[in-house]
């Protein structure tokens, strides 16, 4: 991410030794890692959470798009009903003409 390289650690841990000194150093490093964990966590749990939070919202927009095709669909049932009840009260010479499925 932030593309450190060995020299880089290396000067920095130079730098730390001699502006913290030899003894607080460990619990510098210690307390560093302790706080970079945390924000890893922290960082990882947002991102959980969002990509549950966009799941959750695609479902949503599923289930939605699925009551509507049973809205049409029971549309649909209803109007051939409809059609067939008017086909069976035709006359019976014009019917007879034709093969009906």
């Amino acid at each position: 991410m932030f593309d450190v390289g060995f020299s880089e650690l290396c000067l920095i841990g130079l730098v730390s030794l001699l502006v913290i000194g030899p003894e607080r150093l460990p619990k510098a490093a210690g307390l560093a890692g302790f706080w970079l964990g945390k924000m890893r966590r922290m960082a990882a749990s947002v991102k959980e959470e969002i990509k549950l939070e966009l799941q959750t919202e695609e479902l949503r927009r599923i289930f939605k798009e699925q009551s509507a095709l049973d809205d049409a669909q029971h549309l649909l049932d209803e109007t051939s009903d409809a059609l067939k009840a008017t086909i069976d009260s035709l006359p019976t010479d014009i019917t007879g003409q034709y093969e009906l499925k």
